[in-house]
């Protein structure tokens, strides 16, 4: 009867951190305005960063991913940038919007990779 309910519990636990996360909303460029408290924002590079993510911030735009929607936010980022990241690369960034500008926490950022898969050639032609 107590490993039965240490298993249900275990299950509970299980299920509520897959479906909880880590309790930061994931928004797109056009759904993170208006929005208070940290979020994570899901987004395509556009155009040249520039400043310096040590001294006062590397400052790029991003746009909704693979998306037509004509929304950007201007994002401030600080501290170290990935290897991948360039213009027309998914980003996701953690912070939260300040006077219109996404403040990123330092650290936060993650370049996503992009898709690599292409469906089989066919062999009949």
């Amino acid at each position: 009867m107590i490993a039965l309910s240490v298993a249900a519990a275990l299950a509970i636990f299980v299920v509520y951190t897959a479906l909880a996360g880590n309790g930061v909303a994931n928004l797109s460029p056009s759904t993170v305005a208006g929005h208070a408290g940290d979020v994570s924002l899901v987004g395509t590079v556009v155009g040249k960063p520039h400043g310096n993510s040590y001294n006062g911030g590397m400052r790029f735009l991003l746009k909704d991913v693979r998306s037509k929607d004509r929304a950007r936010v201007a994002v401030v980022y600080r501290g170290t940038v990935p290897n991948q990241f360039k213009a027309g690369r998914d980003v996701v960034v953690e912070g939260t919007m300040r006077n219109g500008i996404f403040v990123a926490k330092p650290g936060s950022m993650i370049t996503k990779c992009p898709d690599h898969y292409a469906p089989a050639k066919s062999s009949k032609t």
